[in-house]
């Protein structure tokens, strides 16, 4: 199931506190996102579950899961009624097919040379890409953002920072963009003026876009 916007798709993902979810969704964010792996942003389900329930209505929420079983996928997702299951790390079709059938909407992350090829991309909703959060990464990622015949929406999800997002979403059909390491003072802490100045960048490059933005099917 895809999730509805007409506008850019913009996510603040490792998001670890109530203060920074509401910060991220009143500069305009559609939806924030919470890491269940092992990452500097990690948080409890049960933390996650009570942030949830104070975000205002409509705002969608995202759980990336790294190396998880599938159960423990499902089970999360479903229990918090989170949007979007985000998987990385290694993952079988077998898995991946046994979660979209038990949540509402997948994201998989995926590597520049893994998009081809995949085998995944009738089980999924979404592309987010690339997995490292590093501008490299990103840069072998581009021609990807511009290929007409990429199956899948593409959420563009590492090595973004407030300056390059206006290159990538002026330039490239993305779906939607992730903010993380880059709108961060410390690990797990959002920067209210790196935030504010990632979303306004990233609107005002959609309204000053080059190329029309594919949306979702």
């Amino acid at each position: 199931m895809r999730l509805f916007v007409e506008e850019l798709f913009i996510v603040v993902s490792g998001v670890t506190t109530e203060q920074d979810a509401l910060l991220s969704v009143g500069l305009g964010a559609n939806a924030v996102g919470f890491d269940f792996g092992p990452t500097p942003q990690r948080i409890g389900s049960d933390d996650a579950r009570d942030i949830i329930r104070r975000l205002p209505g409509g705002t969608f929420t995202i759980g990336t899961f790294r190396n998880e079983m599938p159960q423990r996928i499902v089970e999360v997702t479903n229990r918090l009624g989170l949007s979007a299951a985000q998987l990385s790390g290694r993952m079988t079709s077998d898995e991946i097919r046994y979660v979209s059938e038990r949540v509402n909407t997948v994201i998989r992350t995926v590597g520049p040379g893994d998009v081809a090829g995949s085998g995944v991309e009738q089980l999924i909703d979404y592309f987010a890409m690339p997995e490292s959060d590093d501008r490299d990464s990103l840069v072998d990622c581009l021609t990807i953002f511009a290929d007409d015949h990429t199956s899948r929406p593409v959420i563009v999800s590492g090595g973004l920072t407030a300056t390059n997002v206006v290159e990538i979403v002026q330039n490239y059909p993305v779906w939607g963009v992730d903010a993380r390491s880059c709108v961060e003072s410390d690990p797990s802490v959002k920067d209210p003026a790196l935030l504010g100045e990632f979303i306004a960048n990233a609107r005002w490059a959609e309204a000053n876009a080059y190329v029309s933005r594919r949306v979702s099917d």
